[in-house]
C-alpha cells in the first residue's frame, strides 16, 4: 500500500542564455520538480522508518521523469543531478534520510539513462516558506567541476508542520560559461 498522499507538484526550469554580457550557447538548463507530501510519521516517533524507503522512490521516480520532461531532452542528454527534502515542524531530520537515501536514486538514475556517483543532497526541518538550497553534480563523475551548482526551491505554502517539500532537480550544461576546469 503506497503512503504518497501528494497535495502539489511545483516545477522550476531556469534557461540561461547569457551572462555577463555574454552569450551563453548552448544555453544551459537547469530544473527543480518538486512534491508536497504528507508527512505520514507527522507528530510522532517510529521506530522502524523502512515505509519511508519505498515513498523516497515512488516519489523520485514521478519528479524525475517530469524533470528529464521539461528539459526537454533525451533521459541520457541529463548531464547534472541533485536532491533536497524539508521537513515540515511536526516531523523530524530522519525522515528526509529515509526517503533522500536507501531508496530514493534507483528511479532518478533509470529517469536519467545512467548515473554512476551519487546524488548530492541536503536536508532540513523548516516552515512553510523555506527555502532549500541543492547541489547539483555531474551524475557520472562527481569531481566534474563545471557541473558543481546548486538550485534553489521555496514555496510559500510549503511545507505545513504535518508536510514535507520533496525535490529532484537536473540539469545540462553545467554553470553558465564555466571555466573552472575538471
Amino acid at each position: 500500500m503506497s503512503l504518497l498522499a501528494l497535495r502539489k507538484i511545483v516545477s522550476q526550469l531556469e534557461e540561461t542564455l547569457s551572462e555577463c554580457g555574454r552569450p551563453v550557447e548552448p544555453a544551459t538548463k537547469k530544473v527543480a520538480v518538486t512534491a508536497v507530501i504528507k508527512n505520514p510519521y507527522a507528530g510522532r516517533y517510529v521506530e522502524d522508518l523502512t515505509p519511508l524507503y519505498d515513498l523516497g522512490a515512488e516519489v523520485s521516480k514521478i519528479l524525475a521523469e517530469r524533470g528529464v520532461a521539461l528539459l526537454g531532452v533525451a533521459p541520457d542528454q541529463v548531464q547534472s543531478y541533485g536532491k533536497g527534502a524539508i521537513i515540515g515542524t511536526d516531523g523530524e531530520i530522519e525522515h528526509s534520510a529515509a526517503l533522500l537515501h536507501p531508496r530514493f536514486g534507483a528511479p532518478v538514475r533509470a529517469a536519467v539513462g545512467s548515473g554512476k556517483d551519487i546524488i548530492p543532497g541536503t536536508k532540513k526541518v523548516g516552515a512553510a516558506g523555506s527555502t532549500i538550497v541543492m547541489p547539483m553534480t555531474n551524475k557520472d563523475n562527481i569531481w566534474d567541476f563545471d557541473h558543481m551548482d546548486s538550485i534553489e526551491v521555496t514555496i510559500p505554502d510549503a511545507p505545513k508542520p504535518d508536510e514535507i517539500v520533496i525535490s529532484v532537480c537536473l540539469g545540462i550544461g553545467g554553470r553558465p560559461l564555466h571555466r573552472v576546469g575538471k
